[in-house]
């Protein structure tokens, strides 16, 4: 078993292990973004104990259910007592880990941390209690608890107020796979695909290991998607009546927020948010925003020249936009309905809106390809709505620069090398033109074109683009 990717997250997790101190690592990330794999693999050698608490489960079940692990642990021919509290359970725990040697790490994995704090059960006092009454005094004890409830990790976790306030000793936010660590994982499953049809395939499902991990070797990209998304029993045709559900109460609000993100692909700001699921303007409102932020589903951007306060939220969970797009409302299920979608209308305008988002998580990559990866810059979004008979514009990515420069970023998903024509051509002079006007800006301004196979060195090209992002540098 081999970790793809990961590098700054096992570099942490392996200086951890090596500390001459007992630790509390908090890892969290949204459902399927393989935080269990990173841990059990990395860990392998140092597991000592494994418990996964169970969603929906009463206190009773999750209480058996750690008895039954802590046998296999102690690998007792004896059945465990069922302890009568949370307490109670870790005081068992406490005379397990005594049997064990201390001279080498001992990692305690708590998977799924939210789902065993049920209501009135206690248990995340007891296990505060355990941490600092025992564990946090046995150097070689290494206590990683991971939660896919990000937004519940943080609060009650790592921003704790009681027991366990600055006791985390390390948070890791586990993200999805770049298109370079993509690339990487489907070439370890000996899966041969060109650089395109992996886009794709990120375009419909993202970086997540889980849904990765489904395609075959010998499947181009519309295989694969229509076999995962569009047959009966597809997994990805069902896993978004579960994904919402497991992570939030009240996900019916959630699921709202992200259907009115993924009919606005230009993004909604908090106000037209609320306008558009109904909702009051208060600290509910706030607290759903963020816990879809945390769990890395939406994504805020703050506009050139502008605060946080006025930030715009974008969908960036490639899965539920494609779900929303095309799967939930699908009747064709015949072999090749993922092929019949392209060249629509529908598969267009999705297509140029999932292409943004994947360069926008690809900042770095395409700043390294610009030559200012040393450069100190903010990623901002721009636009300018104003009223009838004036030009408006809208920028969806720009990099404003220390070196007195902006680099304004045109993204184009195409099949074929990317041509501008007059039209298009007039619509970027006027983009330019109002920018400059409106932001009063004194810096250059470069416009980047960032496509899939270049694009061609036409009349409109030569003296408008003066920089080039290709697909094949996303990948870097």
């Amino acid at each position: 078993m081999k970790i793809t990717g990961r590098i700054a997250e096992q570099k942490i997790l392996a200086a951890r292990l090596a500390s001459p101190e007992s630790e509390l690592i908090a890892i969290y990330g949204r459902r399927r973004v393989g935080k269990t794999y990173l841990v059990r693999t990395f860990c392998k050698d140092e597991m000592v104990f494994e418990f996964t608490g169970i969603h929906g489960a009463t206190m009773k079940t999750q209480l058996e259910n750690f008895s039954r692990t802590l046998q296999l642990a102690a690998k007792s021919a004896v059945a465990l007592a069922i302890p009568a509290n949370w307490l109670q359970a870790f005081t068992m725990l406490d005379t397990y880990l005594d049997t064990l040697p201390s001279g080498k790490p001992a990692v305690i994995f708590f998977d799924e941390f939210p789902w065993t704090d049920t209501r009135k059960s206690g248990f995340l006092q007891a296990f505060d209690h355990w941490w600092n009454a025992s564990a946090s005094k046995k150097s070689h004890l290494k206590v990683i608890i991971c939660g896919s409830a990000a937004s519940w990790m943080i609060d009650r976790i790592i921003n704790n107020r009681g027991g366990l306030h600055n006791r985390v000793t390390q948070t890791i936010r586990l993200l999805p796979f770049t298109l370079g660590e993509t690339q990487a994982y489907l070439k370890s499953k000996g899966v041969i695909l060109d650089q395109y049809n992996q886009l794709q395939l990120y375009m419909a499902m993202g970086g997540i290991p889980h849904y990765l991990r489904n395609v075959n070797p010998g499947e181009s990209a519309a295989q694969v998607i229509d076999r995962l998304c569009f047959t009966k029993d597809g997994p990805l045709k069902i896993e978004f009546s579960n994904l919402y559900k497991s992570l939030f109460a009240h996900s019916e609000n959630h699921e709202r927020v992200i259907r009115a993100l993924a009919a606005k692909g230009k993004g909604l700001s908090r106000n037209e948010i609320i306008n558009e699921c109904g909702f009051t303007s208060g600290g509910t409102t706030s607290r759903i925003l963020q816990e879809l932020e945390e769990s890395g589903f939406i994504t805020p951007y703050v506009p050139f020249q502008k605060n946080t306060n006025e930030g715009i939220y974008k969908l960036s969970d490639e899965y539920s936009l494609f779900y929303l797009k095309f799967i939930e409302h699908a009747k064709d299920t015949a072999g090749g309905a993922w092929l019949r979608q392209y060249g629509t209308p529908a598969y267009i305008s999705w297509s140029g809106f999932a292409f943004e988002s994947v360069c926008q998580k690809h900042v770095l990559q395409i700043r390294r390809r610009l030559g200012i990866e040393g450069v100190l810059m903010n990623a901002a979004t721009w636009r300018y709505a104003p009223g009838k008979g004036a030009q408006g514009a809208q920028i969806d990515l720009l990099l404003d620069r220390q070196d007195r420069c902006i680099s304004i970023c045109e993204m184009k998903f195409s099949g074929n090398e990317f041509v501008i024509d007059k039209k298009y051509a007039a619509e970027l002079d006027t983009k330019l033109n109002v920018f400059r006007a409106e932001t009063g800006t004194k810096k250059t301004l470069f416009l980047t074109m960032i496509t899939t196979y270049g694009t061609r060195k036409n009349e409109y090209y030569l003296g408008r683009i003066q920089a080039e992002v290709l697909m094949e540098d996303l990948f870097a």
